[in-house]
């Protein structure tokens, strides 16, 4: 709690998160009912409405701005090669709460686009560096730390993230391409039905993700 309270109060208030993360939970910890027929009625189209992805979300100038205010902070971190539930690979992560004017205006886009309007949003913003090396393992992100929708803007690589419903991971599944400066929303049953895990990056370079979550209920 100390070394929280530490980085609370660094100037650019900017969080590693190895004391702060714990947003992951195991792939068979959400099992679906097999008597229910209606949940796999239709579940493609019912993926895909709860999947959206906003090709181009951001420039290229944006791009540029937000990695220009990240990158002094990454590069002070070492990319870690061991999880507490070994769902991530080759990751630096920390939460910004503070940016500077053009990236602020960045990030509010996102929350408009992506939230409903009077949707409880963390104020924390995550950011997870993936290196050329790493992967994420199948996984639903807790409810417990975070809420109905979760938007991410992809910096510097494309990838290709794969979908699983959870209990069922070999019957329905399916990949989508994140391309790089594009935004995707996960919701409903995308967030809460269905692991999901980055496959790979297209040409295997370096991926960052700058994540927006609501509050949990």
């Amino acid at each position: 709690m100390f070394i929280k309270v530490l980085h609370l109060r660094h100037k650019l208030l900017k969080i590693p998160m190895k004391f702060l993360r714990q947003c992951s939970t195991n792939v068979n910890k959400a099992p679906v009912s097999d008597n229910n027929l209606d949940e796999f009625k239709d579940w493609k189209e019912k993926l895909h409405s709860n999947m959206t992805i906003y090709e181009n979300f951001i420039s290229d100038e944006e791009e540029k701005s937000l990695l220009d205010e990240l990158e002094p902070y990454l590069k002070r971190m070492r990319y870690e090669y061991s999880h507490w539930d070994n769902m991530i690979h080759g990751y630096r992560e920390t939460e910004f709460i503070k940016w500077n004017e053009e990236n602020t205006k960045i990030i509010d886009k996102v929350r408009q686009k992506a939230f409903p309007p009077g949707m409880p949003q963390l104020k924390f913003v995550h950011v997870l560096d993936l290196a050329e090396n790493g992967w994420i393992k199948p996984h639903v992100d807790s409810p417990r730390f975070c809420g109905e929708v979760i938007a991410t803007i992809s910096l510097l690589s494309d990838c290709i993230m794969r979908l699983t419903y959870v209990g069922h991971e070999n019957e329905y599944w399916n990949d989508f391409l994140i391309p790089r400066k594009s935004l995707y929303v996960m919701k409903g049953v995308a967030r809460h039905k269905y692991n999901h895990e980055v496959i790979k990056s297209v040409n295997r370079s370096r991926r960052i993700s700058v994540i927006c979550r609501c509050e949990p209920v």
